[in-house]
């Protein structure tokens, strides 16, 4: 089943058109990931998908609702979680604290009962710290539940993010760039956990440059360049694609070549 489709996607800044005509499926229950070279088109596509930016043309359905141009918190109701590439973790909070405002799209925000305090309220309250609590311990951060978020290290911040947006119950998890800035032994941690959302049944959405993690965990890759799909499918598929070769390494030519065949 699909649970994601975008169907003939075009954005344009300018004279820039960043992403082009795109079209792809996110099936149920899979980590799909999504690369290409700097300046492909993936931040802008991330942006189109979580609806920062609206589309010049196209369509992008979750679970069959049409989405296209409507606010962030429409998406994150319909049962969208991000993270990003750059941390966006409140470090006057605790790291449980972070968790919790996760879970804002199913709490109750009346006025009265935040007023008064009232039973529901605090019961409700209890109910999202043991929920947070469950997903650090889930992430890898059961030892850290009581500290302070600027005492984790960057990434454990990483992993905070992950169980934050997973507070709010997503349908689908779009992790961008999890692994960016962490050394082997923490990107491996980030591997292992994306490994455990997928066989839990979580649907993922990966933006990310380690190849060694995406050929590692995901079940269909598309390639991006210059907005465009150059190549998807499986991982062995998409690693022995000749554009995609040339896209990330370049074609060799031989410098004793003549000019005319170098340019044939």
């Amino acid at each position: 089943m699909t649970l994601l489709a975008v169907e003939h996607l075009s954005k344009g800044f300018g004279g820039l058109r960043a992403i082009a005509d795109l079209s792809f499926e996110v099936p149920a229950r899979t980590v799909f990931s999504i690369i290409g070279p700097n300046g492909a088109g993936k931040t802008t596509l991330l942006n189109l998908m979580t609806g920062i930016y609206v589309p010049d043309a196209g369509r992008i359905r979750l679970a069959g609702q049409d989405l296209t141009g409507r606010p962030t918190h429409r998406w994150a109701a319909a049962g969208l979680g991000r993270t990003f590439q750059n941390l966006q973790v409140f470090f006057n909070m605790s790291a449980l604290e972070n968790v919790m405002t996760g879970r804002h799209p199913h709490e109750n925000t009346a006025l009265v009962p935040a007023i008064f305090r009232l039973p529901a309220l605090r019961r409700a309250e209890a109910t999202s710290r043991a929920h947070a609590r469950a997903l650090m311990q889930r992430v890898g951060l059961g030892d850290w539940v009581d500290a302070p978020a600027d005492a984790l290290s960057y990434g454990a911040l990483k992993r905070l993010e992950i169980a934050r947006a997973l507070a709010a119950k997503p349908q689908l998890l779009l992790l961008d760039e999890p692994a960016a800035g962490l050394n082997q032994t923490e990107a491996h941690e980030i591997d292992t956990l994306i490994r455990e959302l997928a066989s839990g049944g979580m649907t993922v959405v990966l933006v990310e440059h380690n190849m060694r993690l995406v050929m590692e965990v995901s079940d269909r890759v598309l390639v991006l360049e210059r907005g465009a799909r150059l190549a998807e499918g499986t991982p062995a598929e998409v690693a022995r694609d000749p554009r995609v070769i040339e896209a990330y390494l370049g074609v060799e030519t031989d410098p004793a070549a003549p000019a005319e065949a170098a340019h044939a």
